[in-house]
């Protein structure tokens, strides 16, 4: 698992173009602002065997951790293919991504999901310091 995480102030993105014939529509341009944004690319040995569970409970540690050090309540996830590695097959990738999404909800916070299997247009609006970065490899 690849993750490039950003507390973002704003964060905006609109479905343009469907990448995957079998994708759900895209639906309507969404905003949230005070969220953690974080780009997610599943890799295959993610979702291998046992690692799917170590993958996930990381995962969802690291995006908790990274939104409690600014008082966070809102996540956004996207799928992001584009960080390397060997990617895990799109419906492996979704399925990870929606399972983090209930545990994220079910622990009080507002979660978003970006439109699986298109391309987005986005606006993105980052805090200053450091920490509104973090790139994670699990």
């Amino acid at each position: 698992m690849r993750l490039l995480c950003f507390q973002a102030k704003r964060f905006a993105w609109r479905p343009v173009e469907r990448t995957l014939a079998d994708a759900a529509p895209g639906g309507e341009a969404t905003e949230v602002c005070d969220a953690v944004v974080a780009f997610v690319h599943v890799e295959r040995t993610d979702v291998a065997g046992d690692a799917v569970e170590s993958a996930f409970r990381q995962t969802l540690k690291h995006l908790k951790w990274l939104a409690n050090k600014r008082a966070l309540r809102t996540v956004v996830l996207h799928s992001f293919g584009h960080l390397g590695g060997d990617g895990a097959a799109a419906a492996d990738a979704q399925a990870l991504l929606e399972r983090l999404a209930v545990r994220l909800s079910g622990t009080g916070y507002a979660v978003h999901l970006t439109p699986f299997g298109w391309t987005n247009e986005w606006d993105l609006s980052v805090h200053g310091d450091s920490l509104a970065r973090v790139w994670k490899q699990i």
